[in-house]
C-alpha cells in the first residue's frame, strides 16, 4: 500500500512536470527558432524575385511579339505589290528601247571645246541639242552646243544645205550619180548620191556617201562604207590620198601628215570613230562624219530603210580659203561675189534644180557645165577669205567654220 502510494506520488509529479513542461515550450521562442517557420527563404520563395524574373522573361515575348515586324515585312509585301508595280517599270522599258535610240541619237552625244585660248571652257563637255543629236560642237565664245548643220558651208541629210550667205536649200541630185557641189580654179569637189526611190514621190531619197577633191594635183577621197547594221564602235570611214589608203588608229586626236610628199595636208581623227577633220593648208578645211539613217528616221520620212542597209553617210561642214569670186557648184555658187540666192524665201523645203548643170561622169571628173578646176590658184581673182568675209558680220569663230552673215 505504501509502495502504491509512493508510485501514484511520482506519477503524479511527472504528470504534472510535463503538463507545466508543454506550456513552457509553447512560451519558449523556439518559435523564434522556429523562426524556420518564418524562414526568410520560404519567403524569399513566396516573393520569387525568381518568379519576378521569369515574369520579366517577357521581354522574350515581347521580342516575340516584336517578331511583328516580321509581319510588318510580309506586310511590307506591298513589296510584291511594287512587284506588281514592277510590270510598270517593264513598260518604262519598253519606252526605253524606242527612246534608247533617241538616247543614243537624242542628245546624249557630248561635244567639248577643243580651243585652248577659251579657258573657262576648254575641254567642257556639253550635250548635243535635240536638233542634232548625232553631232555637234561647242561654241567656245559662248561655251554652248551648236549643230554642225545649221551653220554656212554645211551639207547634211536628205541633202541639206547651208550656203555661203546663211540660207538653207535642198539639192535632191539622183541616186547613184555624181555632182559637182564646189568648183573653182583650184578646188573642185564632186559628191556621189546614194538613195532610195519612194513610190509616191517623183524623185529620190538621197544622202552624200563619198566625195571625191581635186586640188594642186592631189587626188582625195572620202566616202562612207556600206553596212546593214550601224555600229559606232566600228569605224566605217574610208580614205585616200592619191589612191594610197590613209590609216587612223582608232583614237580621238590620232593624225596623219607626210611633210614630204603631201605638205600642208593633215587628217585627224575629231573622234575615236567615224569622223575626221581634213585640212589642206591655205585652201579648205572639211569636217566629215559618218551617220546612218536609223530606224526612228526612216519611221518619221517614209524612208522605207531596210535591214540590208542603213545607208551610212556623210554629214560634211566645209571652210573654205582662197575660194574666187568665179566659184560655182551646188554649194560653192553661194560663195561667189555676184551670187544671188534662187531659194524662194518662206518656203518650208526651198529645193535647187540644176541637175543637168552640175551632173559629173565620175566622182573626180571635172566634166560638170560649171567646171572652173585647172589646178592652179588663179592670182587675177580675189580671195573669198579675205575680202568677201572682210565685209561680214561673224558671230562666232568656232573650230573648223566661221559663222557670217553677209
Amino acid at each position: 500500500m505504501a509502495r502504491m502510494t509512493i508510485f501514484l506520488f511520482f506519477f503524479f509529479l511527472l504528470f504534472s512536470a510535463l503538463v507545466e513542461g508543454a506550456p513552457n515550450a509553447n512560451n519558449y521562442s523556439p518559435p523564434p527558432s522556429r523562426k524556420l517557420k518564418s524562414p526568410p527563404p520560404p519567403y524569399i520563395y513566396s516573393s520569387p524575385p525568381p518568379p519576378y524574373i521569369y515574369s520579366s522573361p517577357p521581354p522574350p515575348p515581347y521580342i516575340y511579339s516584336s517578331p511583328p515586324p516580321p509581319p510588318y515585312i510580309y506586310s511590307s509585301p506591298p513589296p510584291p505589290p511594287p512587284a506588281t508595280m514592277e510590270p510598270s517599270p517593264p513598260t518604262p522599258t519598253p519606252t526605253p528601247p524606242t527612246s534608247p535610240p533617241p538616247s543614243e541619237v537624242w542628245g546624249q552625244k557630248k561635244a567639248r571645246c577643243k580651243n585652248r585660248s577659251y579657258p573657262q571652257c576648254y575641254g567642257m563637255e556639253l550635250s548635243c541639242p535635240s536638233a542634232c543629236p548625232d553631232q555637234c560642237e561647242v561654241d567656245c565664245v559662248t561655251c554652248s552646243p551648236v549643230c554642225n548643220c545649221n551653220r554656212p558651208g554645211s551639207v547634211c541629210q536628205d541633202p541639206k544645205f547651208v550656203g555661203g550667205d546663211g540660207i538653207t536649200f535642198y539639192f535632191h541630185g539622183q541616186k547613184e550619180k555624181d555632182f559637182c557641189i564646189v568648183t573653182d580654179s583650184n578646188l573642185h569637189i564632186n559628191a556621189h548620191f546614194i538613195g532610195r526611190r519612194n513610190i509616191n514621190m517623183k524623185r529620190d531619197f538621197t544622202w552624200v556617201q563619198s566625195l571625191g577633191i581635186l586640188f594642186d594635183s592631189h587626188k582625195l577621197f572620202i566616202g562612207a562604207r556600206k553596212t546593214a547594221t550601224w555600229n559606232d564602235a566600228i569605224d566605217h570611214l574610208s580614205i585616200t590620198l592619191d589612191d594610197e589608203t590613209i590609216l587612223l588608229p582608232n583614237e580621238e586626236g590620232a593624225s596623219w601628215s607626210n611633210s614630204s610628199s603631201y605638205e600642208g595636208i593633215t587628217i585627224t581623227r575629231s573622234r575615236n570613230t567615224n569622223a575626221v577633220e581634213i585640212e589642206v593648208l591655205g585652201n579648205f578645211k572639211i569636217k566629215a562624219v559618218v551617220v546612218p539613217i536609223t530606224e526612228k528616221e526612216s519611221k518619221v520620212h517614209n524612208y522605207g530603210i531596210t535591214q540590208e542597209d542603213c545607208f551610212a553617210h556623210l554629214d560634211l561642214s566645209f571652210k573654205f580659203y582662197a575660194l574666187s569670186g568665179d566659184v560655182n557648184g551646188v554649194l560653192g555658187q553661194t560663195y561667189g561675189s555676184n551670187y544671188v540666192s534662187k531659194a524662194k524665201m518662206g518656203v518650208a523645203m526651198p529645193v535647187f534644180g540644176g541637175v543637168n548643170e552640175f551632173a559629173s561622169s565620175n566622182i573626180f571628173a571635172t566634166d560638170c557645165k560649171v567646171a572652173r578646176f585647172n589646178g592652179q590658184l588663179d592670182g587675177n581673182d580675189s580671195s573669198l577669205e579675205a575680202e568677201t568675209y572682210a565685209n561680214m558680220d561673224c558671230g562666232s569663230d568656232m573650230e573648223g567654220g566661221v559663222v557670217c552673215k553677209r
